[in-house]
């Protein structure tokens, strides 16, 4: 999912800092295959980012953010998804979320969740259109700017950006993506396959 994404924001103009791999040869060769890309530890990839993007399996969570070091006054977008080891369900869930927990870690950061209802795969199409309709991009969080900042990140990516309230909303858009998985490996439908918001 990070490498997806990164390479997405790439081609839009951003700068990207990937990093966070047991294989280090993999995380260069990642960042050379797209322009404005570099690759190097989790504190260099802090310290160069405005906006970071946590997106490792839950298990290592921890890991990441102990490696990453003081993350202060960034934007951190959580997509993990708290799932046990075997995929049939969720570790965390009802009273709090994986988002609130990482929040918890690195509380002095402003924490929004988003991009975990997605598959990887739609991170690495060619497009996220699914015909005319663009695939919805849920979010929540508690700072309204740094909201504003992911809904962008969403939009210019091809998501249609849809608010879903505070961080404790995270605790309905986990579940929103094990439903995602179910469908899509249980279920048979694959992972070609997006949420879309009906308005009227």
């Amino acid at each position: 999912m990070g490498s997806g994404l990164g390479k997405l924001w790439a081609q839009k103009g951003h700068h990207v800092f990937f990093s966070f791999s047991r294989d280090p040869k993999k995380l260069a060769a990642l960042a050379e295959s797209s322009p404005g890309c570099r690759a190097g530890t989790p504190a260099e990839a802090v310290a160069a980012s405005e906006v970071v993007l946590l997106s490792t399996v839950w298990a290592a969570v921890e890991e990441a953010l102990k490696a990453a070091g003081e993350i202060k006054d960034k934007i951190v977008i959580d997509c993990t998804n708290p799932l046990k080891p075997d995929l049939s369900g969720l570790a965390v869930g009802t009273t709090t979320s994986a988002g609130e927990e990482v929040a918890k870690l690195i509380p002095y950061s402003r924490v929004v969740k988003a991009f975990n209802t997605v598959f990887a795969e739609i991170y690495h199409s060619e497009t996220r259109l699914f015909g005319s309709r663009r695939p919805t991009m849920f979010f929540c969080g508690d700072d309204a700017r740094a909201k504003s900042t992911v809904s962008a990140l969403a939009n210019e990516i091809g998501f249609e950006p849809i608010d879903a309230g505070t961080l404790a909303c995270a605790r309905y858009l986990e579940p929103l993506a094990m439903l995602m998985i179910q469908l899509g490996h249980k279920q048979g439908l694959g992972t070609n396959i997006a949420l879309s918001l009906i308005h009227r």
